[in-house]
């Protein structure tokens, strides 16, 4: 189960959410490392075009992430691109921004987990493109997210979590849908991401490192009771944009009856 619930009663609200990053812990080893890392070296394999986009601009900044994230990796033998070379080395998506002179923008990445987007569609657009979709953030987080992006330090690395409700637990999501989840919500499924930000010192450019996590609803509310409500007031507040964008339309209604059925945990 996920040791991260990004819940904390409040009415939903669109926030970057950015913590301190002890940078000894920028990844993490626990019971699903080996897992999850097999898997990726499999889609790497056999869905290259589909999890590996790089440009030429991000070599420099690809050989020295590589040699940032070997101490914290497993052993691979792999005779590629720098960055292929340091994402076969731990579970976590990694991702390239660099600054043009005028936008940050998305210039290598190797992701195996996406959740409802294509890498495809994304590597060489801007920081604003990319979150384009996202409601909200044109008029609340597009200058917040700028200037941070400007003033990261490569001494302040900073991290975040993100959450969502899928009836699909499937880590490798590529496909852009964002329909409602539906069925019973005891096969719904629990999915954060813990993203870090760091910035390699000598090429200047940024990392962006995405960590998995997807957890049964009904394990995680076995195991943790007061997710209950905070999980109902964050859909319930949530405002239409954000449900549409999310896929949370009708969600809380079909979850409120099961929360508090007595048949809802698995015996």
């Amino acid at each position: 189960m996920t040791a991260y619930v990004p819940l904390d009663g409040r009415p939903f609200r669109l926030t970057m959410g950015l913590r301190p990053l002890d940078i000894s812990q920028w990844f993490e080893r626990d019971d699903e490392w080996d897992i999850q890392l097999s898997l990726k070296r499999n889609l790497v394999a056999t869905k290259r075009r589909e999890v590996v986009a790089v440009t030429p601009t991000c070599d420099a900044a690809a050989h020295e992430l590589v040699d940032r994230v070997a101490p914290f990796g497993s052993t691979t033998v792999v005779d590629d691109h720098p960055l292929v070379c340091a994402s076969t080395m731990v579970p976590d998506d990694l991702c390239i921004m660099e600054f043009d002179g005028a936008n940050w923008r998305l210039t290598g990445a190797v992701v195996c987990f996406p959740s409802r987007w294509s890498l495809l569609e994304k590597i060489g657009t801007t920081l604003d493109e990319i979150h384009g979709p996202v409601p909200g953030y044109a008029t609340e987080l597009r200058q917040p997210t700028t200037t941070f992006f400007h003033r990261l330090r490569a001494d302040r690395p900073m991290w975040r979590l993100n959450w969502t409700l899928l009836d699909n637990p499937e880590l490798f999501q590529p496909h852009p849908e964002r329909r409602a989840v539906t069925g019973d919500p005891a096969s719904w499924w629990f999915r954060v991401e813990r993203q870090t930000l760091v910035r390699l010192p000598t090429t200047d450019a940024i990392v962006f490192t995405i960590r998995t996590y997807v957890t049964s609803l009904p394990t995680l509310v076995m195991n943790r009771p007061d997710v209950k409500d905070m999980l109902l007031t964050a859909l319930e507040t949530a405002p239409d944009d954000s449900k549409s964008y999310k896929g949370w339309h009708g969600v809380a209604e079909a979850l409120r009856p099961w929360l508090t059925s007595e048949d809802r945990l698995p015996h």
